[in-house]
C-alpha cells in the first residue's frame, strides 16, 4: 500500500492504522526524524503474512528451506540483513507480505541498475539483493581499441557476487573530463581492425573479472555513423554471444524515425533492436541540469517513447530506462543561465521537511514536485517516489517489456527496491549469493 501523509499525522499513527511495525515502517522509508513527516510524502507500507523468529545457531539456509523460498527472497524481505551480516536470536524475519485479492506475483522482469565502482558500500547494498544485473560505469577504449580501465571495481564486482547480482561491463567512449566523444565512436564503427582489437580485449577484461554481459553506451553518434554503429553492435554481438556473452544497447529516448539532433539522428531504433541481445531506452532527463524545471521522466513523454519504441523492437528485448535522482531549480529559470543541482529522492524529502514545504503530486507526468525559499532565492524540486515508481513499474506488464534499468544506483532509495520486490515478487534470476 502506498499512504499520502495528510496534516498532523505521525509515524506511530500510520503504523497503527495498518498494524504494521514502526520501527520497520521508519526503516523501510528512511525516516530519520520521526518528528518530520511531510504533508504530501508517500510512504510504502507493507503488511507482513507471515513472520519468523530467529532461534539460537539458526542459519538463513535452514529458513529458506523451511518455508520453501529462498535465502536471496528473505533477503529482499529483510534488506537489514545485509547491515547485519548476521542473524541474532529473537530478531523477526517477514517470509511473505500480503497481496491483494487476487494479486499474485508474475514472473520477475529484469532489473538492472548502473553504478560507478566508487558507490558508497552502504547505498549499493541496498539494490544488488534486488537486481539481475549490475552495470559498472563505465570502461573507455582509445583509438588504437584498447581498454580505459575505470577505478578498481573489485569491490563492487565481489560485493555484487555476495548479493546475488549478476555483473554487466559497460562499454562508453567517454573522455577523461567525462564528455561522450563522437569522433571516437566515428573511427571505431568504421573500422572492423579496431573492433577486433576491443573485441578481444573485451572477452579478455570479462572472463578475468567474471562479467556477464557487455552493454555499449555511446551516445552523441553521428547521423553519417548510423549504419556503421548498427553493424558494430551486430559484429560486436557476435563475437560476445560466441563467448557465452550478451549484449545490450543503450538508446536515447525518440518518438520517430525522424527525430534528428545530436542525441538522436544517430540512433537507429530498429536496427540496433534486432543487432543487439536487449536494449534499454533512456527514457529520462525532459527535466535536466540546464533545462526548463520539469519532471526528469514524465510520464506521459515516457509513453510516447515507448508507443514507439515497441513499434519498431520486440518488447520482449526493452528494459525500461527509470531515474533514481531528482533536481533542484532555482527560480526564475532563465535559458543558458540556471543550473539544477542533482538531489537524490530520499533526500528531497528531507529538503520538504526541513523547509516546511508540501509535497505535491502531478497527475499528468505522475511526479512529485515541491517549492521552497531559500537566502531569499525560490526554488522547485521535482523528483521520484513510490507513487511515480509505481505508474513505471506497470508500463513494464502493460507493454510486456523485458524489465527495467535504473540509472542511477548511486543515490540511496530503499523504498522502490522493496516496491518492486512486492509487485513483482522478487528478482530470482539472480543467485544465491554467499551469505552464512
Amino acid at each position: 500500500m502506498i499512504h499520502v501523509v495528510s496534516q498532523g499525522e505521525t509515524v506511530a499513527q500510520i503504523a497503527a492504522r495498518y498494524g504494521v511495525s514502526e520501527a520497520r515502517l521508519r526503516y523501510d522509508n528512511q525516516i530519520e526524524d520521526v518528528l518530520q513527516l511531510v504533508v504530501g510524502q508517500a510512504l510504502l507500507v507493507l503488511i507482513p503474512e507471515q513472520i519468523h523468529q530467529v532461534s539460537e545457531g539458526e542459519t538463513l539456509e535452514a529458513i529458506a528451506a523451511a518455508y520453501g523460498t529462498t535465502v536471496r527472497q528473505i533477503v529482499q524481505n529483510n534488506p537489514f540483513l545485509t547491515e547485519e551480516g548476521q542473524l541474532y536470536a529473537g530478531e523477526s524475519l517477514v517470509i511473505r507480505y500480503q497481496r491483494e485479492e487476487g494479486e499474485a506475483p508474475g514472473p520477475a522482469p529484469f532489473l538492472g541498475g548502473y553504478a560507478y565502482p566508487f558507490v558508497e558500500p552502504y547505498v549499493i547494498d541496498q539494490s544488488l539483493p534486488y537486481l539481475t544485473g549490475m552495470y559498472l560505469f563505465s570502461y573507455g577504449f582509445t583509438e588504437n581499441g584498447e581498454l580505459v580501465l575505470p577505478a578498481d571495481p573489485t569491490y563492487l564486482l565481489d560485493r555484487a557476487g555476495q548479493l546475488g547480482a549478476g555483473t554487466v561491463l559497460v562499454l562508453t567512449p567517454l573522455t577523461e573530463e567525462g564528455v561522450f566523444n563522437s569522433a571516437l565512436v566515428s573511427s571505431l564503427v568504421n573500422d572492423r581492425e579496431i573492433q577486433e582489437v576491443l573485441a578481444d580485449n573485451l572477452l579478455r577484461e570479462m572472463e578475468e573479472e567474471g562479467y556477464g554481459a557487455l552493454d555499449v553506451d555511446f551516445e552523441f553518434v553521428e547521423p553519417a555513423d548510423r549504419d556503421a554503429y548498427v553493424e558494430f553492435v551486430d559484429f560486436l554481438r557476435g563475437r560476445m554471444n560466441a563467448a557465452g556473452y550478451t549484449v545490450s544497447v543503450a538508446l536515447a529516448p525518440k518518438y520517430s524515425d525522424e527525430q534528428g539532433g545530436v542525441l538522436y539522428g544517430g540512433i537507429d531504433y530498429r536496427g540496433l533492436g534486432e543487432a543487439a541481445d536487449s536494449v534499454l531506452v533512456m527514457a529520462y532527463e525532459w527535466g535536466y541540469t540546464y533545462g526548463t524545471p520539469m519532471a526528469v521522466a514524465p510520464l506521459n513523454q515516457v509513453r510516447r517513447v515507448m508507443d514507439y519504441a515497441v513499434s519498431r523492437i520486440d518488447p520482449a528485448k526493452i528494459c525500461l530506462g527509470i531515474p533514481n535522482y531528482g533536481y533542484d531549480w532555482p527560480l526564475p529559470y532563465v535559458r543558458g543561465t540556471t543550473q539544477a543541482r542533482v538531489v537524490g529522492n530520499v533526500e528531497a524529502v528531507e529538503l520538504a521537511a526541513d523547509t516546511g514545504s508540501e509535497i505535491r503530486f502531478d497527475e499528468a507526468a505522475q511526479s512529485p514536485y515541491f517549492s521552497y525559499r531559500e537566502g531569499g532565492t525560490e526554488h522547485v524540486v521535482w523528483f521520484e517516489d513510490v507513487r511515480s515508481m509505481t505508474a513505471r513499474f506497470r508500463l513494464i506488464a502493460e507493454y510486456g517489456l523485458r524489465g527495467a534499468g535504473f540509472w542511477n544506483l548511486m543515490k540511496p532509495f530503499r523504498a522502490c527496491w522493496l516496491l518492486w520486490n512486492q509487485m513483482f515478487g522478487g528478482g530470482e534470476q539472480g543467485g544465491e549469493g554467499e551469505w552464512e
